[in-house]
């Protein structure tokens, strides 16, 4: 498994929240236990109490994207720092799920699944995930969706660093209401440029009298 893929972990946790709409999927076991992705054993372990812990590492995972999409890289940094103090990792060389044409085992770093709990587990493969997508790409690839209400996370991979969305659904939103916000905006200046017409005109009528 490419170490990347784990910065996906605190995506799904950090977007089962919605601040702005008072949302939160994020209320039984059932829904935890959905965050690890079909197949995964930690997944078994979530018990009530992870609830509550699952929702206190994704407060601290949304800061350090709230951080990092205000500019203040240092401050992300150090947030994400603290998560892999508290949540360390425990790498090993993995090859027993991939075989290369020859059926020999296609060696890669895996992270180790045995901690207390589930919680625990999950928090420090988000973070060690999102570490390595920071220091691989940039804390400016840290983002949040910029179509207000959404506000939900996102990791930037495009070439140029464009991304301001968290879906293509996101960016059709804010691109019908950056439209419309246009043709207010045209139709007030038409109608204020008509309205001085009128009264110009006026004015030449009542001069003529």
């Amino acid at each position: 498994m490419e170490l990347a893929h784990y910065s996906d972990y605190a995506v799904r946790l950090v977007n089962t929240e919605e601040p702005a709409r008072n949302k939160d999927s994020l209320t039984s076991v059932d829904a935890v236990r959905g965050l690890f992705g079909p197949g995964v054993q930690a997944a078994r372990r979530v018990t009530d109490s992870d609830v509550t812990r699952f929702r206190n590492v994704r407060g601290r995972l949304r800061a350090v994207f709230e951080a990092a999409d205000a500019g203040d890289h240092v401050l992300a940094v150090d947030l994400l720092n603290s998560l892999l103090m508290e949540f360390p990792v425990s790498p090993q060389v993995s090859g027993h799920e991939y075989l290369d044409d020859e059926g020999r085992p296609n060696w890669h770093i895996h992270l180790a699944d045995h901690p207390s709990n589930a919680s625990a587990g999950y928090a420090a493969i988000a973070s060690f995930g999102l570490a390595f997508h920071l220091t691989e790409h940039g804390p400016n690839r840290l983002g949040l969706c910029q179509a207000a209400p959404c506000r939900n996370a996102y990791l930037d991979t495009s070439t140029n660093r464009s991304r301001r969305y968290c879906s293509d659904r996101c960016a059709t939103r804010a691109n019908v209401a950056a439209y419309r916000a246009r043709k207010r905006l045209e139709a007030e200046a038409s109608g204020q440029s008509g309205r001085s017409a009128d009264a110009a005109q006026d004015s030449r009528a009542l001069s003529e009298l």
